[in-house]
């Protein structure tokens, strides 16, 4: 307990109550003025969110307190939750519990109903809506879920009614409150909801955890930063003239503000002591000194009750006190009084309990304490509770047990207890929180005594880690505690520690005596999965490690485990007979140890090979009815996975229709339900397959949105994918090179998976193409094709061929593309062979790349582009189709005759063009009309054709003599050699040719006069 000084003149405060906290709101206009404006724009409907930050004792809660005043007398309702310091703790998600708690209190019957029948899930946040829901170890999506049902559920009660949002002191926050938090600034886009959190800026240190997540809420546009500054010292007079209800003494005005540095606590603090007569020389120097001196006024009573709540936490029930403080109930409320009419205690509002005023003043009685009393107080909370659990929630029991005892220093009882508030955050989706405890578990293993860890009995929560805990006489081993640690870890997004824990494992399996390969098996696969997550490998050789574990024994759920990363594996790099093999064993395994979930999981990812394989009405029947049976038993991840399958197989077989409505589907199904990270798979689906039918506007709005909001970064890098994709087609290749890059750094190098490094392949190619960079097109198909095209690829491999044999067709002729044209397109046509093309859309790819490679050989007829545009009318991929309607019309004219059917083609190819934005296609559509002299308006007579040594760019006779030279890559000085002109004619004529052609240079028109035949390509 704090020591009294009674010789210390400071001690002697006099009578009780003081007043040091002004009446008066002082300064702040400006920071007030944002709040206020923030508060009329969320009543207009715009949701506002507002971070005020400031060094301790600045006057954050003032502020915050002024505001909720007026937002009350608006008529708002306000909810305010503090973040929970406990020791060196914070309980999970206490905020939002505590600001949920006062919207129950404030509006009970309208949080039911927008609780809309997901009471079990949100009783994680607040247990007053009744028991948690049931906890399903292998859903990952869990917390993701309860975020969106928690943003969904705010934006409901805030649809009628203003409602403000106050988060204080997110320095302590938990991680679940700071993922919670980002998800909702991230994602709130309705309702009349204003979001205001508060930190101490002074405690953000170099490797303080809340100081990545203010950098990341930086970025977002939506968010707005107060910083509050010091008082001024017209500020500080105007302070004290509240506190002291007088005019100051200037010398006192100008002692306080040197001294307090315009900290407002430290200025109420300095009034204290200045009028307990304390000199101001008398005052230590430090400012635990400062601090203490209302506390060392006290009776010795109070003092001790003082040090009692701040060893308790940010808050200490009346109850709890009560029993660890053993004082007469007379004597406790009297100490309780006094500390009280100090201003050092404060009732706790909605609470039968009692905290600091000020943080700043509990932190320094804390560190007064000794430390055997910190122990010796830690272990009275601890006996109380485990006396009376009901003197705390619920919600919160398990952890301050645990945390009471680990401060006590007695790890034969701490160790138990951290083991069941592991437990306890699990079920409330903390696992970042379960992560801190099982550590601690572990910190504490060696120390607690043998016969307690023996009596100790296994969690089995570790999602298929084997079931030790079947025999009751079965201890609980270090191993499982590591198991349970890994998958924390992994569901937290601590991916890299979940690796870390799970390699420890694996050398604690390979150093003992005794062999145990399930086990080593299960945390094989787990390093396979962190492995792919973390892009540091494909996890091939951490599963073939697992297989060979597992082979010969009996039937497990751990071997049906590793039989469906096997088949997962293979599904996504080569899915072939032995991903088809390891998909059907894995259903069997799972079907003999009667683990459905796990063989729901399997069936899907055996139907989704099957339909690689060909099988298609059979895997497609298989999906199905995986989809069908999830959503009866509410394994809704699954479900939504189902969905996310389903739409990329329909893709696969070129019914992009179909997989837009089952994509979408997928996406009302996991928005429903709060998968989030299923919602950005099935949106990365959705925007593919919107890509193939012309909707490009609707992919750039969907990978924008993606892009924004996924919490996974395989749909990320969809996104920017899509995006680069998009820009290419659209002829914008600096902006396809940027989205390229983006898409790039997500998927990394260490993983090539063919549904992404071939689509970037394709991309890269477009980009190279339209920069003329016809080397580094050969290079990007010639790396392809050496990966090869495992089955089922041909999805990937057909646009990137298509891209690669187009640009070798537009750059026939050119000087440049020369050199190693042979061996090009001896390429091009093993991959010809290579791919397959089961279904018409990929039927209709290999005869369009055979017409661009007869075009790229000079041996193009019409009749050969009549035959691709016949292939795409049936399919719903209206560029493609624009696209081969031009080359039909360009052989048509080159063929002479059938002008109007020619003109006709070239209509709708614009149409097309003009719908989809398509710059290119649209350009080469208006330079060929032109060419040919056809009128693209609709019902028009076309204008006769050209005659000999006529051009429609205007090209004298001269001119287009000189454009074959250039064309054929001649300089200047040559030219005037060939046509027996000066090279300062030559000059003159060259510059005539790039104006009347509209081009930069000469590459660029030579490339023109190639492609729209102003010029005779060599055949």
């Amino acid at each position: 307990m704090p020591i009294p000084r009674t010789a210390d003149p400071c001690a002697m405060l006099g009578p009780v109550e003081n007043r040091s906290v002004s009446p008066v709101f002082v300064g702040r206009a400006g920071e007030l003025a944002a709040l206020a404006e923030a508060l009329s724009r969320a009543a207009a409907g715009e949701p506002q969110a507002l971070l005020i930050g400031g060094e301790a004792g600045v006057g954050k809660t003032r502020l915050i307190e002024e505001f909720t005043g007026t937002a009350r007398d608006r008529g708002a309702v306000v909810a305010v939750g503090g973040c929970v310091e406990l020791g060196a703790d914070g309980l999970p998600f206490a905020p939002f519990s505590a600001a949920l708690r006062a919207l129950r209190r404030l509006l009970p019957d309208e949080l039911t109903a927008a609780a809309d029948g997901h009471h079990g899930e949100l009783a994680r946040l607040l247990p007053e809506l009744g028991a948690p829901g049931g906890h399903d170890p292998a859903d990952e999506d869990s917390t993701a879920r309860l975020f969106e049902l928690t943003v969904r559920l705010l934006e409901r009660l805030a649809a009628d009614r203003t409602v403000v949002l106050v988060l204080e002191d997110l320095h302590w926050a938990d991680t679940s409150t700071r993922h919670l938090l980002t998800y909702l600034l991230r994602t709130l886009r309705r309702g009349r909801l204003v979001v205001v959190a508060s930190y101490r800026a002074d405690d953000i240190h170099r490797r303080h955890p809340l100081r990545p997540l203010l950098a990341e809420l930086d970025r977002l546009r939506t968010l707005r930063r107060i910083e509050l500054p010091r008082f001024t010292r017209t500020e500080v007079h105007r302070q004290l003239t509240g506190i002291l209800a007088a005019e100051p003494d200037p010398g006192l005005v100008a002692e306080i503000f040197e001294r307090s540095d315009g900290n407002a606590f430290f200025v109420e603090e300095l009034v204290v002591s200045h009028e307990a007569g304390c000199a101001p020389g008398r005052l230590g120097d430090s400012l635990r000194d400062l601090l203490l001196v209302r506390v060392e006024a006290l009776p010795e009573n109070a003092q001790r009750v003082v040090g009692i709540v701040a060893e308790g936490g940010s808050t200490v029930e009346y109850g709890l006190l009560a029993a660890v403080a053993r004082l007469a109930e007379d004597d406790l409320i009297e100490a309780l009084r006094a500390a009280v009419g100090a201003n050092i205690l404060l009732a706790a509002p909605d609470d039968d309990g009692y905290r600091f005023r000020h943080s700043l003043v509990r932190e320094a009685v804390s560190d007064d304490l000794l430390p055997g009393e910190r122990s010796r107080l830690n272990r009275r909370y601890a006996e109380a509770l485990e006396a009376d659990p009901t003197l705390v929630r619920a919600d919160e029991r398990a952890t301050r047990l645990a945390t009471y005892w680990y401060h006590a220093h007695d790890p034969a009882k701490a160790l138990p207890a951290v083991l069941r508030a592991s437990v306890a955050t699990r079920e409330r989706h903390a696992y970042a929180e379960q992560l801190r405890l099982l550590e601690r578990a572990m910190e504490l293993w060696d120390e607690a005594p043998a016969e307690v860890r023996a009596s100790l009995r296994p969690i089995d929560y570790a999602e298929s880690y084997p079931p030790c805990g079947c025999d009751p006489d079965t201890p609980l081993r270090h191993l499982d505690l590591l198991a349970e640690a890994a998958v924390a870890a992994r569901l937290s997004g601590a991916r890299e520690r979940a690796l870390k824990i799970g390699k420890r494992a694996l050398r604690i399996l390979a150093a003992e005596e005794e062999h145990d390969p399930l086990r080593a098996a299960w945390f094989w696969t787990e390093k396979a999965r962190l492995q792919s997550n973390l892009g540091r490998g494909d996890g091939r050789e951490e599963i073939a490690r697992a297989q060979e574990l597992v082979k010969g024994l009996p039937p497990s759920a751990v071997h049906a485990v590793v039989l469906v990363g096997a088949a997962g594996w293979g599904m996504l790099r080569d899915p072939g007979p032995d991903a088809l093999t390891a998909a059907e064993r894995a259903v069997e395994y799972a079907r003999l140890v009667r683990a459905e979930s796990i063989e729901l999981n399997a069936r899907l990812t055996l139907g989704t090979i099957m339909v690689a394989a060909g099988d298609v009405d059979a895997g497609l029947a298989e999906m199905h009815a995986v989809r069908e049976r999830t959503r009866a038993l509410g394994q809704f991840t699954e479900t939504a996975r189902a969905h996310i399958n389903i739409s990329s197989a329909l893709e696969f077989l070129g019914r992009s229709t179909e997989a837009v409505e089952v994509a979408e589907a997928g996406i009302r199904l996991a928005r429903r339900y709060g998968l989030v990270d299923s919602v950005g798979w099935a949106e990365a689906n959705r925007a593919e397959s919107l890509f193939s039918l012309g909707r490009w506007d609707e992919v750039r709005e969907a990978a924008e949105r993606l892009l924004r909001s996924a919490t996974s970064t395989k749909p990320r890098g969809s996104a920017s994918l899509r995006l680069a994709q998009l820009a290419a087609a659209r002829g914008e290749p600096d902006a396809a090179a940027r989205h390229l890059a983006a898409a790039r750094a997500v998927y990394g190098t260490r993983d090539p998976i063919p549904q992404y490094t071939l689509p970037m392949a394709q991309v890269a190619v477009a980009v190279a193409a339209a920069e003329g960079r016809i080397g580094d097109v050969r290079a990007e198909l010639a790396a392809a094709e050496r990966g090869g095209f495992p089955p089922g690829t041909h999805r990937y491999g057909w646009p990137l061929v298509l891209t690669a044999v187009t640009a070798e067709a537009d750059s026939r002729g050119l000087p440049a593309a020369d050199e190693g044209r042979a061996e090009a397109l001896a390429l091009v046509r093993r991959c010809l062979r290579s791919l397959a093309a089961p279904v018409p859309v990929w039927a209709a790819h290999s005869l369009y790349v055979s017409g661009e490679l007869a075009r790229a050989e000079g041996r193009e007829s019409a009749d050969r582009w009549a035959e691709v545009v016949a292939a795409h009318e049936p399919l719903d991929r209206p560029a493609q189709l624009a696209r081969a309607r031009h080359r039909l019309a360009d052989a048509l004219l080159t063929e002479g005759g059938r002008r109007e059917e020619a003109a006709a083609l070239l209509r709708e190819a614009r149409a097309t063009a003009d719908l989809l934005g398509a710059r290119p296609l649209r350009e080469d559509v208006d330079l060929l009309a032109a060419r040919a002299r056809l009128s693209l308006a609709p019902e028009e007579t076309p204008p006769a054709p050209a005659g000999p040594g006529d051009d429609a760019f205007g090209l004298t006779p001269r001119e287009q003599d000189v454009l074959r030279l250039v064309a054929a890559g001649h300089t200047n000085r040559r030219i005037a050699e060939e046509l027996f002109i000066s090279p300062k004619t030559a000059s003159v004529h060259v510059s005539h040719i790039l104006a009347k052609l509209g081009v930069a240079g000469r590459g660029e028109a030579a490339a023109l006069a190639h492609r729209l035949r102003l010029v005779d390509a060599p055949r």
